[in-house]
């Protein structure tokens, strides 16, 4: 299976430490807050990493090269200057992302997911679009995104609500209509696949971080060291 880690954002709310460095390259517990993702992939047996990048992303391609250091073999995914969005960016690198389902993490959360068991829980999406990996809301978003019922994703208006964690398999079929090269939000196709009953999902409760501010990247730091 291939993995996409989405480090293509400005990080606006993290500045003035994001005007020099891109966010994924922040340093956190050590190391660059997307080694963690590098690692982790490379020790469930994810090889084959797909990385989009913007904001001074030849930064990025100059740390990690082509990944070998971490048992990782990386292909960039340049975007123009503003980045494409999420689903924008997704569906810019399909073409190296193949025809089967791949994962995508987004580079500036922290989770201790062991993905290994994730992808086993997920080996098929079947005839869901997605699986997406929900947690409990973390203070700064306390009305969170989703609810879940029987594996299913749902409208947040239906039960307990709970926070996209970033993390989640998809098809690629879920992005095939979107023109490629124009900015795309993810969650209109997310509310979509809801609509017609494609979207399922699973709920971790162990350690994750939204590494979005300056204070949490500190105090996660800290945590980590």
């Amino acid at each position: 299976m291939k993995a996409m880690i989405l480090a293509a954002g400005r990080g606006e709310r993290m500045r003035p430490l994001t005007d020099h460095t891109p966010k994924p390259l922040l340093p956190v517990g050590g190391k660059p807050l997307i080694i963690w993702h590098l690692e982790k992939l490379a020790a469930a047996g994810i090889r084959e990493l797909v990385i989009n990048h913007a904001h001074l992303g030849e930064q990025i391609e100059d740390a990690l090269g082509n990944g070998h250091k971490w048992g990782v073999d990386i292909i960039y995914s340049p975007e123009p200057k503003g980045a494409l969005e999420t689903a924008g960016g997704i569906a810019k690198a399909l073409p190296l992302l193949g025809e089967a389902p791949f994962l995508v993490v987004n580079g500036d959360v922290f989770c201790e997911l062991d993905f290994s068991e994730f992808l086993r829980s997920t080996a098929s999406i079947g005839e869901n679009d997605a699986h997406l990996l929900l947690v409990p809301n973390p203070e700064h978003h306390g009305a969170g995104d989703f609810s879940l019922r029987d594996g299913k994703v749902i409208s947040s208006a239906e039960g307990e609500t709970l926070t996209y964690a970033g993390i989640g398999l998809f098809s690629p079929n879920m992005f095939r209509q979107l023109p490629t090269g124009q900015a795309f939000k993810l969650r209109p196709l997310l509310d979509a696949a809801i609509a017609v009953e494609r979207l399922s999902g699973e709920r971790f409760d162990g350690r994750w971080v939204d590494v979005g501010t300056p204070q949490r990247l500190a105090t996660l730091d800290q945590e980590l060291s």
